[in-house]
Formats: structure tokens, sequence, C-alpha cells
């Protein structure tokens, strides 16, 4: 376990330690993990060149710090437990002893089949306990893991490939996502075309599914881990030698490979995990997120594993077979701290109480919510209904580039309030600028959100572009851009108002479509909605809002737009209320449930039919009801 923070007064020490010398307060925590050699200098930091080094020369297996570090003490322990699709099959669990000799196996594997120290070995697997398997056997050789989302097209697939050159894919013959069965052995097929750094591939058997194998690239797992020994030898790592490359989407179109590092991440992670979360000995920590994300990657995997923590992981969706399933996991597995999105929080809202009835959720302590802000009915719906009051909510801020929570309650200690993700992390120093990057000093101020100095979990660089990672993310010198507008309220609370290029200039003033679409969703039968900005004469950009109503409500359409202006412009101003109002069936989403904002963009200036690249739209049909709508 790593160094945790208590008290509310425990935490401003630790947070006054962290800024006011940094290197020494990671140096102390980094002490407590198992190093093959000590690092000769805790951060080299070139500003001019946005070249980060944490943990110098240091010698490490990330892996010896989950397997070897704690077999002795935890080899009876659950490390992973898994929950089906369908209910009706048997979880399975895997102690850190079976978990440690998978991994071992399929290390063993991969290295029969090549891959060595730098290879790039590319994922896409269903939530199934064989991700995290072969994501840890990458980490074990020294090969750099890219993690595929499960639900991304052949197109995208093959972007992610290419770019990263890797050498092997790891996929299955299908994966159950609610009553769907998805071919995904079909989708990497296709993608491979295109695909020529790969030499080989490992197929796991999930759904049992007819594949084809293709001759003397396609070998199945099943029998590649006959008579494969279960121990192995961890490659020794550098402390900056890459773990993973994960692609985010990027404004260009082109996805951004961010990397992150041994040493740092592994040390962020854990630390995070522990204190955010207030994880105790003992404790079941069931978090929603898919592993294709950096949520996954660090509070499914990495930073529960090096805590000790006995970590849930869930095949399925929400709502299958009924929107109780998440409340009948907790209750079966007893889980104590629950983090998931607030996109499936307010799905199971707008469902109704009758779900949660009989459910015992009783040994719940802690609820989180990650991917984006909270808004205060979603906030009060889970703290209210889920949480029955007693648990607190630790609504997390951070980014894939950040590696772990970055601003955010640590739960039971720090005082909350819904919509804020409250104080920074120790090590991490927010500050707000102008658009001409100075800084804007005092409380009760809005700017650019980011972060002064470097922290152990921030990535390296883009893979094969670290201009781009430069100009990205250190556009305004030696400080870290968040893309983010933030509020700092009166306390020091942050607040995030949403990405800006989601901030609406408004007749000179500007407006964050976060906090308009906070103000719209506060009306009871508003499911969810998305606010962007369209161009206007006068104003130079108005705003337009897209909502859904919740089901089972009868209404008048044009009684409920005139509403939405009152409230918002009662809760904000009458600057922020929206000049155009559409009631839709459904929002431009992403399977991991990101509203596509570009799209209604797009369809608000007129465009009827360029709408780029839609592959990983749930519904690609919502365009053309969205065009009739506006019409």
């Amino acid at each position: 376990m790593t160094r945790k923070i208590t008290t509310l007064g425990g935490y401003f020490h630790e947070y006054e330690k962290s800024i006011s010398n940094p290197s020494m307060f990671w140096n102390d925590n980094a002490e407590s993990f198992y190093w093959r050699k000590k690092w000769k200098q805790t951060l080299d930091w070139d500003i001019e060149q946005a070249r980060i080094k944490w943990f110098v020369d240091g010698k490490l297996n990330i892996t010896e710090n989950i397997f070897e570090r704690q077999l002795f003490t935890r080899k009876d322990q659950p490390a992973i437990i898994w929950e089906s699709n369908n209910p009706e099959e048997p979880n399975k669990s895997f102690t850190y002893k079976k978990l440690y000799k998978e991994t071992c196996k399929f290390a063993n594997i991969l290295r029969q089949m090549g891959i060595r120290k730098g290879d790039r070995v590319a994922i896409y697997l269903p939530m199934i306990p064989e991700l995290v398997i072969s994501m840890l056997a990458c980490a074990r050789i020294g090969a750099i893991h890219s993690v595929i989302f499960a639900g991304f097209s052949s197109r995208s697939i093959s972007d992610r490939i290419q770019d990263a050159e890797a050498k092997l894919v790891i996929t299955a013959d299908g994966g159950y996502r609610g009553t769907k069965t998805i071919p995904l052995k079909e989708y990497v097929d296709n993608a491979l075309e295109t695909c020529p750094s790969v030499e080989k591939l490992i197929l796991i058997e999930r759904t049992g599914e007819k594949v084809n194998l293709k001759k003397g690239r396609d070998y199945l797992y099943s029998n590649l881990r006959q008579n494969i020994p279960g121990e192995n030898h961890a490659e020794e790592m550098d402390s900056e030698d890459p773990l993973f490359i994960l692609y985010t989407s990027g404004s260009t179109g082109k996805p951004k490979g961010i990397l992150h590092t041994c040493g740092g991440y592994m040390v962020y992670t854990a630390y995070t995990f522990s204190n955010v979360f207030q994880y105790s000995e003992g404790d079941t920590f069931f978090c929603t997120a898919d592993i294709g994300w950096i949520t996954g990657h660090s509070y499914i995997v990495y930073g529960p594993l090096l805590n000790g923590a006995t970590v849930l992981m869930y095949e399925g969706i929400p709502t299958y077979p009924t929107p109780s399933r998440f409340w009948e996991i907790i209750e079966k597995h007893k889980v104590n701290q629950f983090y998931t999105a607030p996109t499936a929080i307010r799905a199971l809202m707008s469902l109704g109480l009758k779900h949660l009835d009989g459910k015992d959720i009783s040994t719940l302590k802690v609820l989180g919510t990650v991917g984006e802000p909270i808004n205060e009915s979603a906030w009060h719906w889970y703290h209210t209904n889920v949480g029955k009051n007693k648990c607190p909510i630790v609504d997390t801020w951070w980014q894939t580039e950040t590696g772990g929570v970055s601003i955010s309650p640590l739960a039971s200690i720090t005082p909350t309030k819904p919509s804020y993700a409250t104080l920074p992390i120790p090590g991490i120093q927010p500050t707000l600028i102008d658009s001409d990057g100075k800084e804007i000093v005092g409380k009760s101020k809005k700017g650019l959100l980011c972060i002064k100095y470097p922290w152990p979990g921030i990535a390296r660089t883009i893979w094969k572009d670290h201009e781009r990672y430069k100009e990205t993310y250190f556009k305004f010198k030696n400080l870290y851009f968040t893309g983010d507008g933030a509020k700092r309220d009166e306390e020091g609370y942050y607040r995030i108002i949403g990405r800006i290029d989601d901030v609406i200039n408004v007749s000179g003033h500007r407006l964050g479509t976060a906090e308009i679409e906070n103000a719209i969703n506060e009306n009871h039968i508003i499911s969810e909605s998305a606010v962007i900005g369209y161009p206007h004469e006068i104003k130079g950009e108005g705003i337009c809002a897209f909502v859904v109503v919740q089901q089972g409500y009868n209404i008048n359409k044009d009684d409920l737009i005139q509403n939405i202006i009152v409230s918002v412009s009662n809760i904000i101003g009458p600057i922020a209320k929206p000049d155009k109002v559409y009631v839709v069936n459904e929002l431009p989403k992403t399977r991991s449930g990101k509203i596509v904002r570009r799209i209604l963009k797009l369809i608000v200036k007129g465009e009827k039919e360029n709408f780029g690249d839609i592959s990983t739209l749930v519904n690609p049909k919502i365009i053309t009801e969205l065009l009739n709508i506006i019409e």
C-alpha cells in the first residue's frame, strides 16, 4: 500500500510538502516500491523541449511491484473478480497467485512468438480477464501494449495499429454487449488488410463464433498455453521506458498515441488510487469503465493491483438484462467503492428508482464519477439513492494525458460540493490563465485550466510526434495546458466547465457548454442535453441546445422549450439562454458514451452529407433523424 492521507489537516500538510519540494515529496512516495536499482535523480525537466523524466536511471518492472512484492502476503487474496455479461454464467476469481501464473504463461507465449522489449502489441479484446492478463504479460517482458477499445471499427483499429507499427495483435472471436454479439475477429481481419507490420495474431475464444484462422499468422490461445510454465523472469525496465500507448481523438482527426512510461506512472496511479478512494484492506473496488480507456488502465489494472486491492471487472452494460444489474453486482460481491460515469448515472436515473428497490447496497462506502463533470441533479440522485446520503462522492477530474486523478475530493476527507472536482491531488499545481497566457489570480475566477509543474503520471510524449505533444500541451511556456476551462470558487474549489473548444463566445462573454447543460438538466424531465455554439449574425456565436426527455413523459414541446430558456436565464443569466432548442430522441454518441458535438455543430451549420468518420457512433442513423428535426 502507498502512503495514505487520513485527515483534512493531513491533506493540507501533504499538499504543502508536494508543492514546496516536489522532488522530495515524490522521492519519498517512490521509496515504498521495489526497484532493482534506485534512481540517480528524481526529476529531469527540459522546459524548452517539454521533455520530462522521473526517477532517472531507476530500474524496475511494474509487474514485480504487483506480484513479487505482494505474493507472500496476498497469494490467496482475490485480485480480479470477473462478472460476465450474462448473469447466469458463473463469475471467475483470480487470486494474486493465479493472476501471477496466468500472466507468466502469457508472457512466455509472447516471448515464444518473438515479442521482445520495445515491440508494440495491439490488444483488441472484450472485458474479459485475458485483457488484464495480456496487458500485464506485455509489461512483464517490456513490450509496449496498445489497448484498442473493443467497439472501434476496422478503420479505427487499422489507424491505431499502423501508427504504433504493432508486431502482434491479441483479439477474441467475439464479445458480448447486452443482447449483442460483436464479431471482433472479423473487424480485426478487415483492419489487418492494411497493417503490414503485424506478423502474428493470438485469438482468445470467448463466444464460440466460427472464425477464419489465417495459416502462419493466427494462433489459438487455448493451444498456445498448453505445457507453458507459469513462471517468468521479468524484464528489467528503465523508469522512462514506455509502458503503454493509448490513443485518443485529436482535433486534427488523427488519433494521438499518448505514451506513458513505467516508473512515474506506477508511483502516481498507486498513490492516487489509495488516497482518492480511501481503499482499505479487504475492500472490493468496482470500476465500470472499459479498459480500452485510461480509466480502465489506471483504476482497474495498475492503480488497484499495485495497492494489493480486490477489483471487480464487469463485461456487460448497466441495463442488461435489467437496469438493476449494477446494484445486483454490488450486492452480490459486497462492493465498497463504486466508480462510474455520469452518463451511466443519468441513464439509470431516467429509468426511475424501482430498479434499486430491494437491492442491498449497504456495503458501499465511496461513490465516484469519471469522464465528464457530473451535473447537480445527477449528483444529488446518486448521493441520495445510491449512497443513501452516507457515501461521499469523489467527482474526479483527469485525462488520458495526466495518467491518474488530478483534481478530486479525497473520500470522507475533503468536504464535497455538487458538480465541483474540489481540490488538487498533492503534486498537482493547477492555475487559471487567460487566452494570452496570463495567470488569473484570486478566487471566484474563471479561465483556462493549466498545471504549473510536472507530476510523475504525466504523459511523456505523443508516439512518434513529440512536436505535436509540445504544441498541444505546452503552448503556454512551462505550463501544461489541459484544454479545459474551469472556475475557481471562493473556497479555492475547482469546477470544470468544459473543453475550451466547447466554450461559446456570446457577445464577448465566454460561456462553458457544460455549465449551460447543467442548468438545462436541472429540469427533472430532461434526461440529458448537449449545447453547442453556432454562427450568429449579431452575437458572433449563438447557443443551440439539444435535449432528450426522460421516458414516460408526454410533453408540449413549445412549453418545454420556453421553460428551458427561462430556466437557463434564471440560473446563469440572460446572456446564457439558448437561441435554439431542439427536442430529440437521442444524441450522437460513441460507444464509450461521449457526445460527438462535432456532428451537432455541422448539422446546425447546414451540413447535409460530410460528417467525417462516424464509425465510432453507437447509432449512425441518428444523423438522419437529427437532420429531419432541424429541417
